[in-house]
């Protein structure tokens, strides 16, 4: 039987991915890619749908897949790929965008959660037509599973939705997905507001852990970090946030139960528990960042390995196209 096919992809909008970044999506793909075809895409594009460095769009794309690599996506098992490199996202998007109706647009909640921001007539017309590119994004790859958060539920109803519709007018050209809403259980919060997800959106930052800050750094953000009323190492979500948090954190990386981390640390208190926590996330990810660093120093590596899978994935996407543009009557 052959392997399910998965599509998933990350913006490059940040130096750093966060702890919440890989606890909530990258770790999972790099379970995924163990018995999946798995296709994972450094969405650039998507990042254009805000006011762009190009400096920084290039330094931030490199950065990202030497940090995939390094967090254990691996070519050999996976293909790993800019969406930029692969011109059909585009050719297929334009087709998604004629499949989709305005109306149908319009109900996507993430273009009216961002441009109330800015209000509707400053968002670029990108943010609005953002799920069809994403519709294309999967629909390309003939994607069985989409591993993606809870937040993209919406955009992945909405690509079945045009897949189906397509398939019924023109006949059976896309495989239709299903989203693989990645696990709760390590939903990661910010650690000066536990009640807040890990974002980079969050206020000064010192709430956020990210993968390739120096380690220094990384542990006296946990000195700091928000506790709770009372001494109790105790996992409560309600009364204790905080503490909840860190316990999340610790068993994430450590692979300790939380009833045995709530053992170990009954009666000592929440300075010997955060000390535990800081040298457990620091320790973890310190290999990880030196490879990253090390993966970036020799940059024609890294765009090999990336060109190698995007030369992969426009031989995958092309067959796709071709199959639409029959379809539909476009010559070819």
């Amino acid at each position: 039987m052959s392997k399910k096919r998965v599509l998933s992809g990350i913006q490059p909008t940040s130096d750093s991915f966060h702890l919440g970044n890989y606890l909530g999506a990258v770790k999972q793909w790099v379970e995924l890619q163990e018995g999946h075809d798995a296709f994972y895409c450094i969405v650039d594009l998507h990042a254009l749908t805000v006011e762009t460095d190009p400096a920084l769009l290039r330094k931030r794309t490199l950065m990202s897949a030497a940090q995939l690599l390094a967090l254990g996506i691996s070519p050999e098992k996976s293909t790993l790929f800019v969406q930029s490199q692969v011109p059909q996202h585009n050719q297929l998007g334009w087709i998604m965008e004629c499949m989709t109706g305005f109306g149908e647009a319009s109900r996507m909640t993430q273009f009216k959660d961002k441009s109330s921001k800015s209000g509707a007539d400053a968002a670029r017309v990108g943010l609005f037509t953002y799920p069809m590119l994403m519709a294309a994004d999967i629909l390309l790859y003939q994607s069985h599973l989409v591993p993606v958060g809870e937040d993209q539920r919406q955009h992945i109803e909405l690509t079945r939705d045009i897949a189906g519709r397509f398939n019924t007018r023109y006949g059976q050209t896309f495989q239709i997905p299903e989203g693989f809403i990645l696990k709760q259980g390590a939903k990661i919060y910010d650690i000066q507001d536990p009640t807040s997800k890990m974002s980079k959106s969050s206020g000064s930052g010192s709430g956020l852990i990210d993968i390739l800050d120096a380690p220094e750094v990384n542990l006296k953000k946990f000195k700091s970090a928000v506790t709770d009323a009372g001494r109790e190492v105790k996992f409560d979500t309600i009364e204790k946030p905080g503490i909840s948090n860190l316990l999340t954190i610790h068993s994430a990386l450590s692979g300790k139960s939380i009833s045995d981390l709530e053992y170990e640390f009954d009666g000592k208190g929440y300075g010997d528990f955060k000390a535990s926590v800081a040298e457990v996330v620091v320790e973890y990810f310190r290999p990880i960042r030196a490879h990253a660093l090390e993966l970036l120093e020799d940059e024609a590596h890294l765009l090999a390995i990336l060109h190698q899978g995007s030369e992969k994935a426009r031989s995958v996407a092309q067959a796709t196209l071709e199959s639409t543009y029959k379809n539909l009557g476009v010559v070819l």
